[in-house]
């Protein structure tokens, strides 16, 4: 297992983080999985004994049972240097300040995740979506305040637009508050729009990257095809509509590339896919989630596997994203473009 520095942070995680928003198995998550302790301790230790130092989970994971559940396990195991990751944003009541980003949630979400957790401290707290209508100022400086006072060692965010990130920065520069060091987005062969401004905006500003769903909820697993209907057991099966898909046949072109380079190298498709992503020099970690034993040996292998740069161009070239404007129109002066901008337009430079 490689493990990688978490942005301008001096902290280091696994290339491979565990995802635990099948633990639990409470409301909307149910469609995912509803592990128990039981099944997730085994889980669990099975991605510790491989490596993985870092857990993420969310208080929105099941209504809190999926931090209770690693609570429960990793009562007796911090010693082991597992980091902690969790989220807070989303609703946790029905009350009109049970959400959101102010202090007021953000500092009762914290103290109920620490809590769940069963710990007195939080190594990473992120903000779980974007919040546009309580000021950044105020959101920033709660944040900052959970870090001073010890509960929380370093923070982040997840799913903002650029612009958000860039003015949440902005803010914690001008108030001389801490900033982020990491963001947690979706990005997949299938999904490359983290390219246009997320990813450059992580080169710029010194952000690690974690990604969630990197096999786009198990459609880069090798189990979906072409012309066929979602096996039984799989999240599609049971409804499960994230993400979005724009373009079917793209998406059956890049499991079909997948499914040939695994073939030819003797190993699944979603070793594949995560290992293409692990390779992104902007990636820091990919977050995998699942409800077996076999999903998640799998899956960690990929961590040792290398593409050869043919297999990566193959990759590339099946999923590469269309130049939008104003990306097209900032190839007229390619002789002046940073590392931020080329990490999405080298592959256009003449």
């Amino acid at each position: 297992m490689e493990y990688r520095l978490l942005g301008r942070s001096g902290v280091k995680v696994s290339t491979i983080t565990m995802g635990t928003m099948t633990f639990g198995g409470e409301g909307w998550a149910k469609q995912t999985g509803d592990l128990g302790v039981s099944e997730a301790t085994r889980l669990l230790d099975l991605c510790l004994d491989a490596g993985v130092n870092l857990i993420d989970t969310a208080d929105v994971y099941s209504s809190g049972k999926s931090e209770e559940i690693v609570g429960e396990i990793l009562g007796g195991k911090r010693k082991d240097g597992v980091l902690i990751a969790t989220k807070a944003r989303f609703p946790m009541g029905d009350g009109p300040n049970d959400a959101g980003s102010s202090r007021h949630h953000l500092v009762r979400a914290c103290e109920a995740s620490l809590k769940r957790l069963k710990t007195d401290v939080i190594d990473l707290y992120q903000l779980h979506e974007w919040d546009g209508l309580t000021p950044l100022e105020e959101t920033m400086e709660a944040l900052d305040m959970l870090v001073r006072q010890g509960k929380v060692r370093y923070i982040g965010c997840s799913n903002f637009s650029g612009w958000h990130i860039m003015k949440a920065l902005g803010v914690s520069e001008k108030d001389k508050r801490h900033r982020f060091v990491s963001q947690q987005i979706h990005y997949t062969l299938e999904a490359r729009d983290a390219e246009y401004e997320l990813l450059p905006i992580s080169i710029d500003q010194g952000l690690g990257v974690l990604i969630w769903s990197p096999l786009a909820g198990g459609l880069l697993s090798g189990k979906h095809r072409r012309n066929q209907a979602a096996p039984e057991g799989t999240r599609q099966f049971a409804g499960w509509t994230e993400p979005p898909i724009r373009d079917e046949n793209r998406l059956w072109n890049i499991v079909d590339t997948l499914v040939e380079i695994a073939g030819s190298r003797g190993v699944s498709p979603a070793q594949v896919a995560l290992s293409w992503l692990i390779g992104r020099k902007t990636v820091t970690s990919v977050i995998i989630g699942g409800r077996t034993e076999a999903q998640f040996k799998d899956n960690l292998a990929a961590a040792d596997l290398k593409l050869t740069v043919e297999e990566a161009r193959r990759l590339d070239e099946v999923s590469l994203p269309p130049v939008i404007y104003p990306y097209w129109h900032q190839l007229y002066v390619s002789d002046r473009l940073s590392e931020a901008d080329l990490s999405l337009l080298a592959p256009h430079v003449k």
